[in-house]
């Protein structure tokens, strides 16, 4: 399975448990995670991307992280999670 998610909006601590689930049941290949629609981050919006890659391994699911707002990359390199996370253009 290859696929993309399109996550919109907020990615803060008042919408991150929603958006758990958002991630589906891919069960494997690829998934593209298109972050440009996401309008708002904080420190909760990494750890759903890294609940996500727990998610996506567990699962033979190889996650990549595209079009990561600029904050968002300087929150993932802040906290060293930069290898979990792999980000693409």
């Amino acid at each position: 399975m290859n696929g993309i998610l399109r996550p919109e909006g907020p990615l803060t601590l008042d919408t991150v448990a929603e958006r758990i689930a958002s991630l589906g049941n891919p069960v494997s290949g690829v998934l593209s995670v298109d972050l440009s629609g996401v309008s708002a981050i904080d420190s909760s919006a990494v750890a759903l991307l890294l609940d996500w890659q727990r998610q996506a391994r567990s699962r033979n699911v190889q996650l990549q992280f595209a079009r990561a707002p600029e904050n968002l990359r300087r929150l993932i390199a802040v906290y060293g999670v930069a290898d979990l996370l792999p980000l693409t253009d």
